[in-house]
């Protein structure tokens, strides 16, 4: 398995000398065999500014850093595939920062690429190659045409067009998951969010947040539009906007003009769970799914990274435990990093949160990040580093009732909340 690497220009090689290495958090690893699957498609090559490639010399047994212009290559991986290593690279220059990707580890091997990951859910939904992007504007222009003021549909298709979201695309194609974010602010300040960093932080956001209150109508429209399918799910708490529930107020009552008119499809809340009175409140409403947010079930590594504002981990447990207690299908967005998620105490606390929580689905989401700010920023291991491949077995043993995915699902028959809440 060789070494991939970039030239200044972009264009890429293989190296027909050394081979190809990884990294678990610091440090430089070599790969297995087993780790390794051809590229997904859909996935993307992408070279890591400022950085060198490392390589092993298999004649002296030693790694060796490239040297001149070459840099790193990692893959972005669509959903459905959990990453194992990172590239291996060493900074050129320590103080720049990559952009905000989740890069994957990735070799060139029996002719082709492959790259150290598994796949942990079916990408057909979730491949880029699936959205017809002249159909997506055909469908962009009748909506809002349809509803030339509702500000909400302006915002989205933006997302669509130019940030290229599928979700967002998802809610003019009117198929599976769709699109409808609700708040501007957040209580949280975390160090990766992707559409709002903080002047001094170093990231560039590659997306804008939304900066309005939209009003219970235009959420309607959107949600009457979406839930035309008995499958299809309609979400609140996307990357373009802050924590959707400190606009609970309109959520409730948006869910209750809702459901006065239909019972299809289901409502979801991608949630940091922290207010746990607001997640009630909406749970009551009649929510079907909820997708919480969180990094670790460590206290002091998820106040590192999330900077909770007025709430604590514990608020989230009691959310999810709340919602899974009155019948919500409800998962985790788990955003995981080699070398730190599958650290001996981080697994021993997630299988603990997991079975107090009565989690339904583990959704595996690899963490956008400059690798070296993250690892500066988070409490040093404490035990055995197992690796992310040993993780996901461990995961799968200990927790056999729980779904290991990577995305939002439509829950099985039998764990389905009864749709009850419509109101004459």
């Amino acid at each position: 398995m060789n070494l991939v690497y970039a030239d200044e220009h972009g264009n890429v090689f293989d190296h027909p000398d050394f081979y190809g290495l990884g990294r678990s958090g610091d440090m430089v690893v070599e790969m297995m065999e087993e780790e390794l699957i051809p590229l997904p498609e859909g996935a993307t090559l992408v070279s890591l500014p400022f950085t060198r490639p490392v390589g092993l010399d298999p004649d002296s047994g030693e790694m060796q850093v490239l040297p001149g212009g070459a840099q790193a290559v990692g893959a972005l991986l669509p959903q459905g595939y959990t990453r194992l290593c990172l590239p291996g690279y060493v900074k050129a220059d320590k103080n720049e920062k990559l952009p905000l990707f989740g890069y994957t580890a990735v070799v060139w091997k029996d002719g082709g690429f492959h790259v150290a990951a598994e796949q942990c859910d079916d990408p057909e939904r979730w491949d880029p190659l699936n959205c017809d992007r002249r159909e997506l504007g055909v469908q962009v222009e009748r909506l809002l045409q349809k509803y030339p003021d509702n500000r909400l549909y302006k915002h989205l298709s933006n997302c669509a067009l130019g940030y290229e979201c599928l979700t967002a695309s998802n809610t003019f194609l009117n198929r599976w998951e769709g699109a409808v974010p609700v708040s501007y602010s957040c209580n949280a300040g975390c160090f990766g969010c992707i559409s709002e960093q903080p002047d001094d932080s170093g990231f560039l956001a590659p997306q804008t947040r939304m900066n309005f209150k939209p009003t219970v109508d235009e959420v309607v429209d959107i949600m009457l539009e979406h839930l035309r399918e008995p499958e299809s799910i309609i979400s609140f708490g996307q990357g373009c906007e802050g924590e959707p529930s400190t606009q609970v107020k309109i959520i409730v009552e948006a869910m209750r003009r809702v459901r006065a008119v239909t019972s299809n499809g289901y409502i979801n809340i991608n949630t940091n769970a922290g207010l746990t009175d607001f997640i009630r409140a909406i749970v009551d409403s009649g929510l079907d799914l909820m997708r919480v947010s969180t990094i670790s079930a460590l206290d002091d590594h998820y106040n590192a990274y999330y900077k909770p504002r007025g709430y604590t981990l514990q608020n989230v447990e009691k959310s999810l435990r709340y919602a899974t207690d009155k019948g919500v299908y409800t998962s985790i967005n788990y955003l995981i990093f080699p070398g730190v998620t599958d650290r001996e105490e981080e697994i021993e606390a997630m299988i603990g949160f997991a079975k107090r929580t009565g989690l339904k689905l583990i959704q595996m989401r690899n963490l956008n990040i400059d690798p070296e700010s993250y690892l500066a920023l988070i409490p040093k291991a404490q035990g055995e580093i197992y690796g992310m491949k040993t993780m996901l077995e461990i995961f799968r043993e200990e927790l056999p009732d729980v779904v290991i995915g990577s995305y939002t699902h439509v829950p099985p028959v039998g764990l389905r909340r009864p749709k009850n809440v419509l109101i004459p």
